[in-house]
């Protein structure tokens, strides 16, 4: 069988948004070539690493890869596609250069070009987050391994954004915690704070795909017993009382929700967000601080922003 791969040169902003609408589409895994990734400085201390070809790579912005079979509905998958991205501008969001080319793969390159950009990596001092095909052995007895299967799930943990949040969850979460995850797509958050010790974690996702893939993700970390995972809008008729909520969202979707963050919340709380573009820093921080919140930590990576913010006890 023949494959048509589908290259998108957009921004870090877009990435999240295309990567969904791609799934949506029918890819059943997306690659990422970040212009940043391949120039900056890197260290070995976190046991990265990396086999980066600069032929792949943007001079600037980031490609998006997909893979659709070559069939008579190709044509009117890649115009869903193309509609749904410019979509994105009516939301504000920086969408780049938007240059959509189709190139033809065979199925055997089809099955393993995308598994050379994904090795395990440590993304915080306790977890690693490896590929289900590697055999990758812990190299401490503190350090948590999260294996993930990117062609069955929403990304392959290693986005900035979600390496903000895991490192925010192991840094804040105290064992014993009950989290809500809202958005929680491939899961890999929710499975973080159950290794971390979250006594429950509850992952909502309005996406059933999402829904699916997390709770296989789930099962092949063995934390079916600490996560309960189910499809959900954001925060919609949920009455558990946690100690933390994560939302690795965007910017627009977390200052949708933020006063009903604030009132699930025990007293003492903490609301973690990411997935906020630095432009829209102050419009999230002024949305929390107004819903009650009190902001206790901002961190940043590349373009995106992570904030702590607290309900007062």
């Amino acid at each position: 069988m023949k494959w048509s791969e589908i290259c998108i040169h957009t921004t870090n902003e877009a990435i999240e948004l295309i990567s969904n609408i791609l799934h949506e589409t029918g890819a059943s895994g997306v690659v990422i070539e970040d212009a940043d990734d391949f120039h900056k400085e890197r260290s070995d201390q976190l046991g990265e690493i990396y086999e980066l070809d600069p032929m792949d790579y943007p001079t600037e912005g980031v490609y998006l890869k997909a893979y659709l079979p070559m069939n008579s509905f190709l044509g009117e998958a890649v115009e869903q596609i193309k509609e749904a991205i410019n979509q994105l501008l009516v939301y504000d969001i920086d969408i780049g250069q938007n240059k959509i080319t189709l190139s033809e793969v065979n199925e055997e390159e089809w099955a393993t070009a995308w598994k050379k950009y994904y090795k395990p990596i440590q993304v915080s001092e306790k977890i690693t987050i490896t590929p289900t095909w590697e055999d990758y052995l812990p190299e401490s007895a503190d350090e948590l391994v999260i294996e993930l299967d990117p062609g069955m799930a929403f990304g392959t943990g290693t986005h900035p954004t979600t390496i903000l949040s895991i490192r925010a969850i192991e840094e804040y979460l105290q064992a014993g915690q009950t989290v809500i995850d809202v958005g929680t797509g491939s899961g890999v958050l929710s499975i973080a704070a159950a290794l971390l010790g979250a006594d429950h974690v509850y992952g909502y996702d309005l996406d059933v795909v999402a829904v699916k893939a997390a709770g296989i993700n789930i099962k092949l970390n063995k934390a079916s017993s600490k996560i309960t995972v189910k499809q959900n809008n954001l925060l919609d008729h949920v009455t558990v009382k946690p100690d933390l909520i994560v939302a690795n969202l965007l910017a627009e979707i977390i200052m949708r929700f933020e006063t009903d963050a604030f009132e699930r919340l025990k007293p003492g709380g903490l609301f973690i967000t990411s997935g906020i573009i630095k432009a829209k820093e102050t419009d999230v921080k002024q949305a929390l601080i107004n819903a009650g919140f009190e902001i206790i930590e901002t961190n940043q990576m590349k373009d995106w922003i992570l904030i702590v913010a607290k309900k007062p006890a």
